[in-house]
C-alpha cells in the first residue's frame, strides 16, 4: 500500500502518484510579512514540515517551495502606521518568521521566494493572460476576467451566482464584473512600484503564487498546501490564473490544514486571544509544541488550551525520563545482543510498519503518536521489572527500542533531543514558571535526607508536602531521591492566553 492523500479538489483520499518519479514537488503559501506570526501560522508550518519530512522518510527527493508575500496592502498599511518604508517592515517580519521557524524546528524549504524578487516572472504571466483574453486593462489596473475561465469555483464548490451575491458588497467601477480580481494595481503615492507594460504599479495578491510555483516546480506539480482560509479565493484564483495561462493542470493534490482555536473560540484581535509563536516558544520546548500540533489530524480543527500544552509537556517528559533511564544502563550490558523472544522485541519490530501504515493514511500523526505511547508503556513496564532487566540482552533490547522511537520520531521532528539536557531544561523552565529558586528542590532533598537519617520522619514528610505544594514531586530511587515538576501545579501557574504581544 502506498501513500494516500486527502485531496481538497475531489473531497476524498486518493492514492499518491508523483509527477516525476522519485521526486515530490510541494508549494506552500507562506506568510504575508506585516506582523509577528501566531500559532495558526505555526500549525501550517509544522503540518507541511511533517509532510515533507515523511516523504523524505519514505525515500523521495523533495522540492519544497514556501514563499514570502513581501508586497501587499497589509504591509503598506503597517509601514504607513509605523512611518517607515514598506521594505523595512517586510524584512523585519521575514526575520521574525525565520526565528519562529528555527524555534519550531522547521526544516529549511528548498526555495523561499519573495514577491519583490520575482516581478519579471509575475509581469510575464500577467501579459500571457492579457494576450489570451483572460485579463483586461482598466484605469492602469489589470483584472482577471473570472467568467472567461469556465472551471472557476471547482475547488471551492461555489457557483458564480453565490460568489456574485457576495461580490456586490464591494463595488468597483473599474471592473467589468464584480467577480473579477486584480492582477496588477496602478501605482499610488507613497506605495512601492515597479515598471510594467501597463504603467508603474505592483502585483495583486494571487498572481504571485502562480508565477513562483510555475518557475520552481513546473506544471503540473504534486502538492499545494495552505490553511483552509486560503482555499477561496486565493487558491481558486491561482488555479484560474495558472491553468488559463499554461493550458495545463496546475496541481494534482490540494492540501488544506485545519484551523487553530483558542479555548473553542476563533482567534481574533477583538477577542484579545491572538497567541504568538514567540510567546509559546518562551514557555515551551519546540517538541512540546510540535507534539501538540501532531496530536490531532492535520485536517481537523485543533483547540489550544493551556491544559493541552501541559499534557503534551507531560507526555514528552515521560518519553525523555524513560530514555534517560535506558541511557544509564551500563555499556557492557548494552553490548550484548538484544534479547529475543520477548513481547518488547515483537512490539519494536511492529512499530515501524505501524508508523508507516498510520502516516501512509493521509499523514495520520495522531494515530502514530498513539502507537508511540503504547510502545512507551511497554518499555516502562520493562524498566520497572527487575527480573526482566537481569536477563542477558535486556539492556540491548531497551536501547534498540529507544533507537527505533528516535528513528521514527525524526519524521515528525520529535524525540530528537539529548534526554539529560532536555530534562534539565524542562526543570529550569518549570522552576521559572513556579517562581522557585534553582537550588530550592535540591536544598529540600538534602534537608529531608538529614531528617530521615535522624529518624525524624514527621519532618521528612512535612518537607515532601511543602515541596509538593510548591509544584515539586519527589521520587525515591535506588540511586537516591530525584525531583520533577508537578504539571498540575504548573498548569495553575502557567497562563499565556489573554492578549497579543
Amino acid at each position: 500500500m502506498g501513500i494516500k492523500v486527502y485531496n481538497s479538489w475531489s473531497r476524498k483520499k486518493e492514492d499518491f502518484k508523483e509527477v516525476h518519479p522519485g521526486e515530490v514537488r510541494i508549494y506552500v503559501c507562506g506568510p504575508t510579512v506585516y506582523d509577528h506570526s501566531h500559532i495558526g501560522h505555526g500549525r501550517a508550518a509544522v503540518t507541511f514540515d511533517v509532510i515533507q519530512r515523511y516523504f523524505k522518510f519514505r525515500g523521495y527527493k523533495v522540492n519544497y517551495v514556501r514563499n514570502y508575500t513581501d508586497v501587499d496592502d497589509k504591509i503598506i498599511n503597517r509601514a504607513n502606521q509605523d512611518r517607515v518604508d514598506a521594505k523595512v517592515i517586510a524584512e523585519q517580519y521575514i526575520r521574525s518568521y525565520e526565528d519562529d521557524m528555527t524555534g519550531l524546528g522547521i526544516e529549511e524549504p528548498t526555495v523561499k521566494p519573495k514577491v519583490s524578487e520575482h516581478l519579471p516572472e509575475i509581469i510575464d504571466l500577467i501579459q500571457m493572460l492579457v494576450d489570451k483574453g483572460f485579463a483586461y486593462l482598466s484605469g492602469g489596473d489589470v483584472y482577471y476576467s473570472v467568467r472567461k475561465f469556465h472551471r472557476y469555483g471547482a475547488l471551492s464548490r461555489r457557483s458564480l451566482d453565490e460568489m456574485e451575491a457576495g461580490a456586490r458588497v464591494e463595488v468597483n467601477e473599474q471592473k467589468q464584473d464584480p467577480l473579477d480580481f486584480a492582477l496588477w494595481k496602478a501605482a499610488k503615492p507613497g506605495e512601492p512600484k515597479w515598471p510594467s507594460p501597463w504603467g508603474e504599479g505592483r502585483p495583486g495578491w494571487h498572481i504571485e503564487c502562480s508565477a513562483m510555483s510555475a518557475k520552481y516546480l513546473g506544471a503540473p506539480f504534486d502538492l499545494h498546501g495552505g490553511g483552509k482560509d486560503l482555499l477561496f479565493p486565493h487558491h481558486e484564483n491561482e488555479i484560474a490564473q495558472s491553468e488559463a495561462a499554461f493550458d495545463k493542470k496546475m496541481v494534482n493534490y490540494w492540501l488544506h490544514n485545519g484551523f487553530v482555536q483558542i479555548n473553542r473560540e476563533k482567534m481574533s484581535k477583538s477577542l484579545g486571544n491572538i497567541l504568538l509563536i514567540k510567546t509559546l516558544l518562551e514557555r515551551y520546548n519546540r517538541e512540546v509544541i510540535r507534539y501538540f500540533y501532531c496530536s490531532a489530524h492535520w485536517r481537523s480543527p485543533i483547540d489550544f488550551t493551556e491544559d493541552s500544552l501541559l499534557q503534551a509537556d507531560e507526555v514528552l517528559d515521560r518519553f525523555y525520563q524513560s530514555f534517560r533511564q535506558i541511557e544509564k544502563l551500563s555499556a557492557s550490558e548494552a553490548s550484548e545482543p538484544p534479547l529475543k523472544d520477548d513481547p518488547l522485541q515483537a512490539a519494536a519490530e511492529k512499530l515501524g510498519p505501524e508508523f508507516i501504515e498510520a502516516m501512509d493514511d493521509d499523514f495520520n500523526t495522531a494515530k502514530a503518536l498513539g502507537n508511540f505511547n503504547e510502545f512507551l508503556r511497554l518499555i516502562n513496564q520493562k524498566l520497572e521489572d527487575a527480573k526482566f532487566k537481569n536477563k542477558p540482552g535486556a539492556s540491548g533490547l531497551l536501547r534498540k527500542s529507544y533507537s527505533e522511537l528516535k528513528r521514527l520520531g525524526a519524521a515528525l521532528g520529535l524525540l530528537q533531543e539529548n534526554p539529560a539536557e532536555y530534562l534539565a531544561r524542562e526543570k529550569e523552565r518549570g522552576l521559572i514558571i513556579l517562581g522557585m529558586d534553582r537550588g530550592e528542590p535540591e536544598s529540600g532533598i538534602r534537608e529531608r535526607a538529614q531528617a530521615r537519617a535522624e529518624k525524624n520522619f514527621a519532618r521528612a514528610d512535612q518537607i515532601r508536602a511543602e515541596l509538593l505544594d510548591k509544584g515539586i514531586l519527589l521520587e525515591d530511587t535506588r540511586e537516591g531521591t530525584e525531583w520533577r515538576i508537578d504539571h498540575k501545579k504548573l498548569g495553575q501557574k502557567s497562563r499565556l492566553i489573554g492578549g497579543s504581544k
